[in-house]
């Protein structure tokens, strides 16, 4: 595992104050990792007004921007994997060229989506 790689149900766990999150993050952040949150994902965790559990997570955390090239393919992901969920795609496209373990509550559809590319992303769920 190169690093981590949250998508929108880690964000909400961490909001939620999931100890496994959190305790992963820890982790990360201690042996000198910085994890990505894709830009979509962040869209997508981030619902209402102030949330300080997550702010604070974000701090220690890349954002990936969610450009013209990680666009087109994400949307070949989603047609090679018979998905509509681009951003889920975008996050499997981004963390299996870093070879980063993903932290979801979406287990079933990032794995869909990365033996459907044929890459393997390691998936853990929350």
């Amino acid at each position: 595992m190169a690093g981590v790689t949250y998508d929108a149900g880690a964000l909400v766990a961490a909001e939620r104050n999931n100890r496994t999150v959190w305790a992963l993050h820890r982790r990360s952040l201690d042996r000198g990792l910085r994890p990505t949150v894709p830009a979509g994902a962040l869209g997508q965790g981030w619902r209402r007004g102030p949330q300080a559990q997550l702010a604070r997570l974000l701090k220690g955390c890349r954002v990936e921007v969610l450009d013209a090239a990680r666009s087109h393919a994400a949307g070949a992901a989603c047609a090679r994997s018979g998905t509509a969920d681009v951003i889920d795609a975008s996050v499997v496209v981004g963390a299996a060229a870093r070879g980063d373990l993903v932290v979801t509550s979406d287990r079933a559809d990032l794995e869909r989506i990365a033996s459907a590319l044929g890459v393997s992303v390691e998936v853990a769920a929350v």
